[in-house]
């Protein structure tokens, strides 16, 4: 395995903070869906749902306090705040990322905000490998990916096939530290389809939905990737087709770069998608599904940007994952962009 020359740095403390724990039921569903069943159908058995006056910012604040403890630090030793925010941000014209700083008491230190959906919470470990390059100064840099539904823009069960969840997830990343070393991070995009999954109304665009409109009826992204291949049904299949075999390359991409191969894999973190996909990567990737984090994902739903750092997390915790595992981070995100970061426990 080679060692990066350009950023050396590894994860000194993690922290999350998630949303209320719901059971997967059918009442609860029928709040969201008129077709339970089909959402009972994708394997999750809970999700977070954030009371109403918690905001992203707030949940971000919690995890980030965590990971700043239990890296044994204080707020004044953070260098570095970076915010990745995967959900409608609480305002327009506002950096949730500042936001974030001034919650928790980071005064007059440089910070960036992330919003290129839930693939920021992985690929945004690539970006903080830049900022260590390029800044021979820092130290600590304070990493925290964040996902708060807005009900009112996006129903949480209609998105796409997976339940949606409010969760944060925070790392300190620290210059030189041995343990959840970051080895590389790699992503590609298939930008002819970069309208799937956008939010319609709120935007530049279209800042006013219609009075009749509701996103507990508006069509999901799903139904956008239908009409995109309405006439050409080969294309459909052939995307779909190329969904799995996508994250396999994109892996075998970030493995190569690091000079390590893919079968020295303890454990391939996914999304938190459904267990049906769950299933086909583990035979894309053919592995026993075991060795995805199909389980976790089950626990807590798809908490966008947030997903990965909290399964890490929680795998190095349980010790599952001990020094010296090598972890792939991958995923399919807006844009469409497939993804992948290697960690080395």
């Amino acid at each position: 395995m080679t060692t990066n020359q350009f950023a050396d740095f590894g994860i000194a403390g993690f922290g999350y903070s998630l949303g209320a724990d719901q059971k997967v039921g059918t009442e609860v569903l029928t709040e969201f869906v008129d077709d339970p069943e089909r959402v009972l159908q994708w394997g999750y058995r809970t999700f977070h749902r954030a009371p109403e006056e918690v905001t992203a910012i707030e949940l971000s604040a919690k995890a980030a306090l965590a990971a700043i403890e239990d890296a044994g630090l204080t707020v004044e030793d953070v260098d570095y705040v970076v915010l990745a925010l995967s959900d409608v941000p609480g305002y327009l014209n506002w950096d949730a990322s500042s936001a974030l700083a001034h919650e928790i008491g980071v005064r007059l230190k440089p910070n960036l905000l992330l919003m290129e959906g839930c693939v920021s919470g992985v690929t945004g470990l690539g970006n903080v490998a830049g900022l260590f390059a390029t800044d021979p100064t820092l130290r600590n840099v304070l990493f925290v990916a964040v996902n708060r539904v807005s009900e009112f823009h996006r129903n949480r069960m209609r998105v796409n096939n997976s339940i949606h969840s409010d969760g944060a997830s925070a790392v300190v990343l620290r210059r030189g530290h041995d343990f959840g070393r970051w080895l590389t991070t790699v992503q590609f995009t298939d930008p002819d389809v970069s309208y799937w999954f956008r939010t319609e109304y709120g935007g530049e665009v279209a800042p006013v939905a219609p009075a009749d409109w509701s996103s507990k009826t508006e069509a999901n992204g799903l139904e956008a990737v239908v009409n995109h291949f309405r006439t050409d049904p080969k294309g459909l299949q052939e995307f779909v087709a190329a969904l799995n075999r996508r994250l396999v390359e994109v892996t075998d991409q970030a493995c190569e770069r690091a000079g390590v191969t893919r079968d020295s894999l303890k454990k391939i973190i996914h999304l938190n998608d459904n267990q049906g996909s769950f299933e086909e990567i583990a035979e894309a990737f053919d592995v026993p599904i075991d060795r995805t984090s199909a389980e976790i994902a089950a626990q807590h739903g798809h908490m966008g940007a947030a997903d990965h750092l909290v399964t890490l997390a929680e795998y190095c915790r349980s010790g599952e994952l001990v020094p010296g595992d090598l972890v792939a981070l991958i995923g399919i995100s807006i844009g469409m962009r497939w993804y992948c970061t290697l960690v080395r426990i």
